[in-house]
């Protein structure tokens, strides 16, 4: 296991942000979007989200995490 997963299973994620995701492998692109564009964001993702589903909520550790991860969705191509 990653020393960032390690990490991210002793914090507590208070905050939380839904995001609109449609498809397969929301979990898969996600991760994938999230490297690229908030790298030092630290998330917690639903162990599996159903493919009919339409959105995806993703927990954080700050009200200052939702607001750089809101941004940075806003700026880029969608996930």
């Amino acid at each position: 296991m990653s020393a960032r997963l390690v990490e991210a299973e002793a914090m507590t994620f208070k905050y939380s942000v839904t995001l609109p995701i449609s498809g397969g492998n929301k979990l898969r692109r996600f991760r994938e979007w999230a490297e690229e564009h908030v790298p030092a964001l630290s998330y917690s993702l639903p162990v599996q989200t159903p493919i009919k589903t339409e959105t995806m909520t993703i927990k954080l550790l700050s009200i200052e995490d939702r607001r750089v991860l809101l941004e940075a969705f806003a700026k880029s191509s969608r996930v």
